[in-house]
């Protein structure tokens, strides 16, 4: 029987954050089905709002720290 993949993953209590153009991504959840993330985006430590990002977006160092295969 095949591994039932969770739909969604809370990255929020990870702590994993990275930064680009200036403002700083802090990683909310992903969503396995879609590839996709939500993301908390900063600017200067001031919250911007909630983002949506696709996985291939990201940084490779945490493409592989999430490795969702």
């Amino acid at each position: 029987m095949a591994k039932k993949k969770k739909p969604t993953i809370e990255l929020s209590d990870k702590k994993i954050s990275f930064t680009r153009d200036g403002m700083t991504y802090k990683l909310i959840r992903f969503y396995q089905k879609d590839m996709t993330l939500d993301v908390m985006v900063y600017e200067e430590d001031e919250k911007k709002g909630l983002q949506r990002f696709a996985f291939a977006q990201l940084p490779k160092e945490l493409k592989r720290e999430l490795h969702p295969n």
